[in-house]
């Protein structure tokens, strides 16, 4: 993609997020970025009414969001960020893209990490998309609601991966201030076990085998679930790449679940007194 210049048909988005205290994702995209990339900014497209973080926004908010990129429903959509581990954000653009009935939409592999480590060009040109109509159709089989969870936990129609770290997981670490612990017949894959030390994804035949090694049937419905909704999306993604195609997310995950979900259905090895 060259500088100032992006065809109608490719739309590069930088969907970086980080504590604001550690890094400003809008300031690192103004000063570099990938040459004719548009801001994704997740805190910008989001249902800011929730209580929840980056909850979806509503169809007509997320089509004037990414309209307003100059995405329009022929665009070919790459998304990448510049965390450290290789690929964080740009999994759940690429899943909201999907939920919004998106199919051209890819992500960076190895993220702008591993695009500047190999040299390629960058720029702090920032250009002005022309606006684009995009029509979204919000596809609700990729989505799951706290009510859904809950009756899967009785009726276990569909699998659930939990992609955070194990302590979290096991409700043996705090999660960002928040208790930690798991929706009852989860299953734990931390979410960087599917990136490599150089932060690209993994072979499918490993991803296959961390599913595998896990009891979880790519065969089967599954849905995947975090602390807010954005590492969940790299379960979906590996899975995609896998050939599963229609992983859901459950976008409100444990901060949701923790404010929301009875007791008994809050698993946890550390029931602290509050």
């Amino acid at each position: 993609v060259r500088a100032g210049r992006v065809g109608a048909g490719l739309r590069v988005l930088d969907a970086s997020w980080y504590p604001p205290k550690e890094r400003n994702a809008r300031q690192e995209f103004k000063e570099r970025h990938i040459p004719g990339a548009s801001f994704f900014d997740i805190e910008e497209c989001r249902d800011k009414s929730s209580p929840y973080d980056f909850m979806l926004p509503s169809e007509s908010q997320f089509a004037e969001y990414v309209g307003g990129l100059g995405v329009s429903n022929d665009t070919h959509v790459v998304v990448y960020d510049g965390d450290e581990v290789g690929t964080f954000y740009a999994p759940r653009a690429w899943w909201m893209f999907r939920a919004f009935g998106h199919n051209q939409v890819s992500v960076l592999n190895g993220g702008f990490k591993n695009w500047l480590k190999e040299g390629h060009p960058v720029t702090a040109e920032v250009t002005q998309p022309t606006p684009a109509v995009f029509k979204a159709r919000l596809n609700r089989a990729l989505v799951k609601t706290f009510e859904e969870m809950v009756q899967n936990v009785s009726s276990l129609k569909f699998q659930v991966v939990d992609s955070r770290p194990e302590g979290r997981f096991r409700g043996t670490e705090l999660d960002q201030g928040l208790e930690s612990g798991h929706i009852p017949g989860a299953v734990n894959i931390p979410f960087h076990r599917f990136l490599s030390e150089t932060g690209h994804e993994r072979s499918i035949e490993e991803m296959q085998e961390i599913f595998r090694e896990k009891g979880v049937d790519l065969a089967k419905p599954l849905t995947a679930t975090c602390r807010k909704g954005v590492t969940a999306c790299q379960v979906a993604l590996a899975a995609f790449l896998c050939g599963k195609r229609d992983v859901a997310v459950y976008d409100g995950s444990w901060s949701e679940w923790f404010h929301r979900a009875p007791p008994h259905y809050k698993v946890s090895e550390a029931k602290r007194s509050k």
